[in-house]
């Protein structure tokens, strides 16, 4: 299987490689167009802000090639928020493959933004992306934005708000937790976004 990462310069690109190499798949770092069209799986992670990363996918000319693509694609955090229409981080136009808009997580008592650290998924839908997955399940989280509730959450988490940690829509997938860093929980959604019939 050939998997490829966009370089878009997310900072966890070293970790999900390392992850991704736990469950035997050797992924590919690249911006080449050609390289990632051809892949089996493409996973966009992301850690950053949106703007600052839509202008490097404009640079580096992806941005209708990842909206283009055919074959299953994984966002991972910052990588998931940008398969929406929008974010209110910067207020920008992301890739627009999911429907809704990212806004920013709102702080109260007891109630800390950024969200950094493990919380339990609630399975709102079945998919083969979430096989083995139930509402026992922890993630970890680092982010200060997050997706809305829509038809294409799979699964929700709660800080303060109820947000979507895990969204599917057509070929394009994303969990707003940090997979390489969710233990059994990453391992299992990762194996089943390479192994699954997620598409």
């Amino acid at each position: 299987m050939k998997v490829v990462l966009i370089d878009a310069g997310g900072a966890n690109i070293g970790s999900v490689r390392y992850a991704l190499q736990r469950l035997g798949v050797d992924a590919q770092l690249s911006a080449d167009p050609a390289l990632i069209s051809s892949a089996d799986r493409v996973i966009l992670p992301g850690v950053g802000a949106a703007a600052p990363a839509m202008a490097r996918l404009r640079e580096l000319d992806l941005i209708e090639l990842i909206q283009g693509l055919r074959q299953p694609l994984l966002g991972i955090c910052l990588g998931m928020q940008l398969l929406y229409d929008a974010s209110e981080e910067g207020d920008v136009a992301c890739l627009g493959l999911v429907p809704g808009r990212v806004r920013r997580l709102r702080p109260s008592t007891g109630v800390r933004v950024p969200h950094m650290g493990w919380n339990r998924l609630q399975v709102m839908a079945d998919s083969p992306l979430l096989d083995g997955l139930d509402d026992r399940a922890q993630a970890y989280f680092v982010h200060s934005f997050a997706a809305p509730l829509t038809p294409d959450t799979l699964a929700s988490s709660t800080h303060g708000d109820v947000f979507a940690a895990v969204v599917g829509r057509g070929n394009c997938f994303g969990a707003q937790f940090h997979p390489e860093r969710s233990a059994a929980t990453g391992a299992r959604l990762l194996e089943n976004f390479l192994r699954g019939a997620v598409a």
